[in-house]
């Protein structure tokens, strides 16, 4: 690996020595992610085939587009940052996925999955507009097969007057079926260059036969076909306009890159269908690979994770057990995300009541519109980053229709790790925007208990519950479920400044009050919950006090902050209103790393408040 700097040093390894290459970069990856965390199962699978991708493929001319992302870390060994593997999902350090601004071999910045095919085609009718060399070649997993978008790339790139090409790794869902030996021959040979030649010099010769030639041509052509649909049963990619080969063993190097080799010259698309094995190399991974998707820091020998106990998520899914228990009419639904939302104990006890409908978080939301339409009482589980995804359907499906449904929005806010694609930090924004939408943002486990409850039985409509990732924070002695004002907000005499945030950030705020009390503010916090819609009582309780801080894990624009500021000037409230919120996407590092930079933890918000306070410049004035 020391030998690698490019993906054109590749071509000086013997085959041997790209077989120990395959070796050496598991055993880094499964070092960094079992001190870093990170997606290990998906990485272990797709070492040989991105190896092979780099050698036939090496020229910053050739664009590869990697699906999701996650499997990209054999893709940054490989492309000049192997010294920096280390620093992977750190602050700082290298991102989890492709981004453009770490090098030019990653023409996107990705974390969403189904997209590659129709980014992919746009960067090959770019090339082909401009003249410029060069392939082009989407990486799509199975799973993201299962997304909309990927067939709306696949319906298009279909017509594609050149080279384009469409890998599939399939890793766990048999699209086509591998039926021996025969049909491993003639895939490979249909990819031989001399059987493309003389394919095309036949059909040539067909074609020019007065009269019968054409009918002879159509007739082996229809033979033809009837033959790989028996075979292969793949003419979905056939009808789309691909040609398809496969499947092919994808951690066979040797035949990868004779396959990429023989294919990058045929002008017309193509699926190259390859099979891996998640988590190869590491034997708890290939056992579980769901377990090992994502994780945390673990030990290499055991395969083990540290016990955290309880997050918000467990604690979702062991109350929506114990509601489900008692109300027949609940359902629960994950866009292929069962262990990360806390559904599988939903999923092995209410089996006729689960519903895994794969990535595809827009059929989701109408899916759920329609049970609910029927009576049912559907709990959508889904992480706030890909709930964007499903914007027109909370729109068009639910709200519109007035149907009622709860959306579970886990990992709302800062996620961390994970970085740009994945922060949670676009829900309370949009949702603003919606009617008939309530909107709760619980502090603790508490108020998740509370809420969801509320949620599902109180509201009308589409509700929304969302929460942080991970654990709840410190909570205040003088904290119950429910309570909103806290300390001189629940007294006659309001105080001049309030602190004003919701879900998480309420624990800082409460300690940046605090602390700013005992150095002789006038002050007091509130926590909202919910924050949608803010009710006429809350808003007027806030407006006795003269200035409003507001903080807020989300962004800015378009935030419950700017609402609520709107609500106080149509109030007629004239005092100052100061805003602490979220205004770009932000980039990976830790949680708590992560706030204190964006000044929402308790000392950055202390601070704030010291520098921007007027109130207080006036009495010291």
């Amino acid at each position: 690996m020391d030998r690698i700097h490019s993906p054109e040093d590749l071509r000086s390894l013997t085959p041997e020595e790209l077989r120990r290459l395959s070796v050496e970069i598991r055993t880094l990856i499964i070092r960094t992610v079992s001190e870093n965390g990170g997606h290990l199962a998906s990485n272990l699978g797709a070492v040989e085939l991105t190896i092979a991708l780099h050698y036939v493929f090496p020229s910053l001319n050739d664009r590869i587009v990697w699906d999701v992302g996650h499997q990209s870390y054999t893709h940054k060994i490989l492309t000049g940052r192997s010294d920096r593997i280390g620093t992977i999902r750190t602050q700082g350090g290298l991102s989890g996925f492709p981004n453009r601004e770490e090098s030019p071999y990653d023409p996107f910045t990705v974390g969403h999955a189904s997209t590659s095919i129709s980014m992919a085609l746009g960067l090959a009718e770019a090339k082909r507009l401009a003249g410029e060399p060069g392939n082009v070649v989407a990486v799509i997993g199975d799973g993201a097969l299962t997304g909309g978008l990927a067939y709306e790339g696949l319906n298009n790139a279909g017509r594609f007057p050149g080279n384009f090409m469409v890998v599939l790794n399939d890793n766990t869902m048999s699209i086509s079926r591998n039926v021996g030996s025969m049909a491993g021959y003639l895939a490979t040979i249909r990819t031989k260059p001399g059987y493309l030649r003389a394919k095309s010099r036949v059909e040539r010769v067909l074609d020019h036969i007065p009269g019968i030639g054409p009918r002879i041509h159509h007739g082996v052509s229809r033979m033809k076909s009837a033959v790989k649909r028996l075979l292969y049963r793949s003419t979905l990619f056939e009808d789309m306009g691909f040609r398809y080969y496969g499947p092919f063993d994808g951690h066979n190097i040797d035949k990868l890159i004779e396959v990429f080799e023989h294919t990058r010259e045929i002008q017309h698309p193509m699926l190259i269908h390859v099979i891996t094995d998640k988590g190869k190399g590491y034997s708890f991974a290939e056992q579980d690979p769901g377990a090992f998707h994502g994780v945390s820091p673990f030990d290499v020998a055991t395969g083990e994770t540290p016990v955290s106990g309880d997050n918000f998520s467990s604690v979702f899914g062991n109350l929506l057990c114990e509601l489900a228990e008692k109300d027949e009419h609940i359902c629960a639904v994950t866009a292929a995300m069962e262990l990360g939302t806390g559904l599988s104990g939903f999923a092995s006890r209410f089996p006729s009541r689960f519903f895994d409908v794969g990535i595809a978080e827009e059929h989701a939301v109408a899916f759920c519109g329609g049970l609910a339409a029927g009576g049912q009482l559907p709990v959508f589980a889904v992480y706030s980053t890909f709930l964007q995804r499903a914007y027109d359907q909370i729109v068009h499906d639910a709200s519109l229709q007035n149907v009622h449904l709860v959306l579970a929005v886990d990992r709302a806010g800062i996620v961390g790790e994970d970085g740009e694609t994945h922060q949670g930090v676009f829900d309370t924004a949009f949702l603003e925007a919606i009617p008939n939408v309530t909107v709760f943002s619980p502090s603790y486990y508490d108020d998740l208990r509370l809420d969801l409850k509320k949620a599902l039985y109180e509201c009308s409509g589409v509700a929304v519950v969302r929460y942080p990732r991970g654990r709840q924070l410190f909570r205040p002695h003088d904290y119950w479920p429910g309570r909103l004002f806290y300390t001189a907000a629940e007294a006659a005499d309001p105080s001049q400044i309030i602190l004003v945030s919701y879900g998480r950030l309420f624990a800082f705020t409460y300690e940046a009050c605090d602390a700013l009390r005992a150095s002789g503010f006038d002050i007091s916090c509130m926590r909202l919950d919910p924050i949608l819609p803010l009710s006429a009582e809350v808003v007027k309780r806030i407006a006795l006090s003269a200035e409003i801080f507001f903080f807020e894990e989300g962004m800015e624009a378009g935030g419950v902050g700017e609402h609520l500021n709107l609500l106080l000037s149509r109030a007629g409230w004239n005092g100052a209103f100061h805003l602490k919120g979220i205004c770009g996407f932000v980039k990976h590092a830790p949680m708590e790393k992560t706030l204190a930079g964006l000044g929402l933890d308790g000392r950055a918000m202390a601070d704030f408040v010291r520098s921007e306070c007027r109130t207080c410049q006036r009495k010291e004035g």
